[in-house]
């Protein structure tokens, strides 16, 4: 695994662009990486400060298309959809927040970082029929907003963020954050899966 970290964030880094867009997809659907989207972002604009606003707006566009895909899903199984997926604590609290005041508890997920929930905030906005235009909008203008801030942070502190990245401490931490990301986007995978058949029966 300790071969497998380093690789694979490299792979990330020069893709640059497209690897946050990928990413984001990824991290906004099916996939669990907490933070991955945010380390690249502060990774690639401390090497390259006047690419700043293009990688946060790649950042931000990958995450409205994983949002898409999460809506086109759950948007057509509803409530009942919903419930597959979500236990049933988290699911009765993140439904009164979306029921309450729906945009801005998708704008306080979107800015919030882990351990609180993003996707399954979006998953209730779909199944309760917010308006996906709206929802879309408001995922794409915070996310910006996120990601913006990151960069700056990035350009001002960014030579310290690179030396602390090549620590031995650090390193280990990408290891770990790896090994939890691959075994969490495993299980999500699944239930993903599971959900999206039963919704299709159910069609």
């Amino acid at each position: 695994m300790e071969h497998l970290a380093a690789p694979l964030f490299a792979f990330f880094v020069r893709l640059g662009g497209f690897g946050l867009l990928g990413l984001g997809i990824l991290d906004s659907s099916f996939l669990f990486m907490p933070l991955g989207n945010d380390l690249l972002i502060v990774a690639l604009t401390a090497r390259r400060h006047s690419f700043m606003l293009y990688f946060a707006a790649m950042a931000s566009a990958g995450s409205v298309l994983g949002c898409l895909l999460v809506d086109l899903v759950l948007r057509k199984g509803g409530e009942e959809g919903l419930e597959k997926y979500l236990r049933p604590r988290r699911l009765e609290y993140i439904k009164r927040k979306v029921s309450k005041r729906a945009g801005w508890a998708i704008a306080i997920a979107c800015l919030m970082p882990p351990p609180f929930p993003f996707t399954p905030f979006i998953m209730a906005a779909a199944a309760l029929q917010y308006p996906r235009k709206k929802m879309l909008a408001i995922v794409g203008a915070l996310r910006m907003v996120r990601f913006s801030t990151e960069g700056l942070l990035a350009i001002q502190f960014g030579r310290g963020i690179l030396k602390l990245a090549a620590a031995p401490v650090v390193h280990w931490a990408v290891i770990g954050f790896v090994i939890i990301c691959i075994a969490g986007s495993v299980l999500s995978v699944y239930r993903w899966l599971r959900c999206s058949r039963r919704v299709e029966r159910r069609a």
